[in-house]
């Protein structure tokens, strides 16, 4: 099937072909005419196959066809992060260029001044967070009382981040009748639930199996002991020539630690977390688009929506504690039908976390042998300094003892990690 065929204006095939398209992805191809049809979605994909088209192009198309021009937003998409909800306005006016479709991004962090203006102004679309909008309903500079479609992008994400009773508040702002349209890449009970209450005789999209994995990702596993996980993954970024990788932390603190140490590894890296400024988020994620740096180390809010183009490499550099997290976090590479490598350093701490990973799957993920220019062995500690006195180090039987005993014990060791390393547990 073609992009034609789909029913959509010529305005917006044009600019689908300006994208280098011509091929609606499963989920485009079954959720693209129900949409245009006035019904409501329940859609369910991989991460990466396309779902923000899926609901942008025909709610663009529905949008076109009303002539008559207002103030008040008539499409409201809510999204769980800022940077989504960036992304997802910047493909509305991707695909909307040829079409006179006015939008706006609303998210915190930054001032609410210029947010207000375009209100004023007039949009006729708005992409939003739902915690910065119910600020601008509280202080009376939005009206939303003639949206006709409500989209929730990524809803089991903004359920897990706290936002359920934030998205009811705005339901409530919003017409009994319009249209509901509900996309994720994983529906839990609490989702079920949620639609039921919200959408009527919806359409459902089930365009791949959920909790799965498209194709054109490797994924592998290496086993190393959590302190050499930045020795490795310096290793791996240096000798396999690496340009752009994409690394995930569980902490922010973690993210802002592993940064440094890069750093200080000669890699160039910056992190993007929920401490960080708008402002700092924005510019680091557009020098890693653009290559300025190489490597992006980021903590879970990076994981849902982030459509960097062509991105070869996703490390979890920690596992997450939610399986799902991990469909997202490695769906930001092998988008669009581009190959990518996920690769997760596990220590011996994290197998429930893999074993957990590997039951969603339900496959077992593939174990490597760690890089030639990765040392199996790390360096012996150097001795830490003795706190006793000064004379007492001076006196020949302590002296005899550490010269004695201190290649056993290393030996010692040696021996132990060799046994390790080879153990079944694995």
């Amino acid at each position: 099937m073609s992009f034609e065929k789909l029913g959509l204006r010529t305005e917006l095939l044009r600019a689908v072909a300006a994208k280098g398209y011509t091929t609606p992805t499963l989920v485009q191809a079954k959720a693209i005419p129900a949409v245009l049809a006035g019904h409501d979605i329940l859609a369910g994909s991989q991460t990466g196959t396309g779902k923000t088209a899926s609901f942008a192009l025909p709610v663009l198309h529905r949008l076109s066809l009303d002539t008559y021009r207002q103030n008040k937003p008539r499409a409201l998409v809510l999204t769980p992060t800022r940077e989504l909800a960036v992304q997802v306005e910047e493909s509305f006016r991707t695909y909307g260029k040829n079409l006179r479709i006015r939008s706006a991004v609303i998210y915190g962090g930054v001032g609410m001044g210029p947010q207000v203006g375009a209100f004023r102004r007039g949009v006729d679309l708005v992409v939003a967070t739902p915690g910065r909008l119910l600020d601008h309903a509280g202080q009376r500079t939005v009206d939303l009382s003639r949206v006709e479609i409500l989209i929730l992008d990524e809803a089991d994400r903004m359920l897990d981040m706290g936002f359920i009773r934030d998205i009811r508040k705005i339901i409530a702002l919003l017409p009994k009748h319009r249209q509901n349209l509900m996309f994720s890449a994983t529906y839990s009970k609490e989702i079920r639930a949620l639609a039921d209450s919200m959408l009527k005789q919806p359409v459902e999209v089930d365009a791949a199996p959920r909790n799965t994995t498209v194709k054109t990702i490797t994924q592998k596993v290496y086993q190393v002991p959590s302190n050499r996980k930045r020795e490795l993954l310096s290793t791996l970024i240096r000798d396999g020539k690496w340009q752009q990788v994409l690394v995930f932390t569980r902490t922010k603190h973690g993210a802002n630690k592993l940064t440094q140490q890069l750093l200080n590894d000669g890699v160039s890296a910056a992190a993007i977390h929920g401490n960080k400024s708008q402002a700092a988020r924005t510019r680091a994620l557009s020098e890693f688009k653009s290559g300025e740096i190489r490597t992006l180390i980021a903590t879970d809010v990076a994981a849902r929506g982030l459509d960097i183009q062509l991105l070869p490499h996703v490390v979890n550099y920690e596992l997450p504690h939610v399986p799902e997290d991990y469909l997202h976090r490695i769906g930001r590479t092998g988008r669009a039908g581009a190959c990518g490598m996920a690769l997760s350093l596990v220590c011996e701490e994290e197998r429930k976390q893999l074993n957990d990973i590997q039951k969603l799957l339900k496959q077992t993920l593939a174990v490597e042998d760690a890089p030639s220019g990765f040392k199996k062995e790390a360096a012996a500690p150097t001795p830490a300094p003795s706190s006793r006195p000064r004379h007492q180090d001076r006196r020949p039987s302590e002296k005899k003892v550490v010269v004695e005993e201190e290649p056993a014990r290393k030996k010692s060791f040696r021996k132990s990690g060799e046994k390790s390393s080879r153990s079944a547990r694995w």
